[in-house]
């Protein structure tokens, strides 16, 4: 999948973002959330930063998916989310679209 790398401003708490596009004609829309975790909430994982992120978002639920992990700093982790089903619209596109080329 192609990547387009938009600048959001960083403020804190969650911020919603909804970005709609036309490829080639056609509308899309994707639904995105990005949340800052402090590694101060991470009590049980302090080592493994990995185990930390997964105990964070485990009840996240199943609308949205981690997309993106961004680049963490000594106090926290800024982690982008995809709503899921808007990731497996674009999947199934991308699939249509290689298999009737």
């Amino acid at each position: 999948m192609l990547h387009l790398s938009i600048p959001i401003p960083t403020l804190p708490g969650r911020q919603e973002i909804d970005i709609e596009m036309k490829i080639n004609g056609q509308k899309q829309q994707m639904r995105f959330r990005v949340e800052f975790y402090r590694w101060d909430d991470c009590k049980t994982y302090e080592e493994n930063r990995i185990e930390c992120i997964r105990t964070l978002v485990r009840d996240y639920g199943d609308d949205w998916m981690i997309y993106h992990i961004g680049l963490p700093t000594d106090e926290y982790v800024p982690l982008t989310f995809v709503r899921t089903s808007d990731w497996e619209r674009q999947r199934q596109l991308i699939a249509d679209a290689l298999h009737s080329s």
